[in-house]
């Protein structure tokens, strides 16, 4: 019970705090793109967002949660299927670059959505060290929803679904 009340919670903080980001029609062409595993990019966000939220609530400390789940939204928004290897090579260490480009051109961005989505990757980019708590939230949730995703399906898959009607 208390599992399913923090799910909801989870829901609710992603769905208004990502509205904007969620309804485009920017994010929703992401569904078109595989991410890891069988999980479309779409699905892979959504994912991250909760698990941002997830954890942020657990470490007691204070976030901009507006900035957080937009962030976590927006951090793959490389818009091409990185499989096809027509696309950028290094595809791990460019796409942040690419992705805050797009973000940038079809969102407003403030500072800390914009060093989510550019450091994300670190450690595997050691000179694109977090400067925000948000940041290093979002680099621990990326990577434990896509190792998931890797080998099975995503979290939060229930809530995904969920999330994506509500817009």
């Amino acid at each position: 019970m208390r599992k399913s009340l923090r799910k909801q919670q989870i829901q609710r903080t992603v769905l208004a705090k990502g509205a904007d980001v969620l309804a485009s029609e920017g994010h929703k062409q992401s569904d078109r793109y595989i991410q890891h595993g069988d999980t479309t990019m779409r699905d892979h966000t959504i994912s991250v967002a909760c698990m941002c939220v997830s954890l942020a609530r657990k470490s007691h400390l204070k976030f901009d949660y507006y900035s957080l789940v937009r962030g976590a939204l927006l951090h793959d928004y490389f818009q091409y299927d990185w499989h096809d290897r027509s696309h950028p090579k290094r595809h791990g260490w460019r796409h942040a670059s690419i992705a805050l480009k797009n973000a940038a051109d079809d969102f407003s961005i403030n500072p800390v959505e914009a060093d989510m989505i550019k450091k994300h990757m670190f450690p595997l980019n050691l000179t694109a060290v977090p400067r925000y708590r948000e940041t290093f939230i979002l680099t621990v949730a990326d990577k434990i929803c896509s190792f998931k995703e890797v080998f099975s399906k995503p979290f939060y898959s229930d809530v995904i679904d969920n999330i994506k009607d509500n817009v």
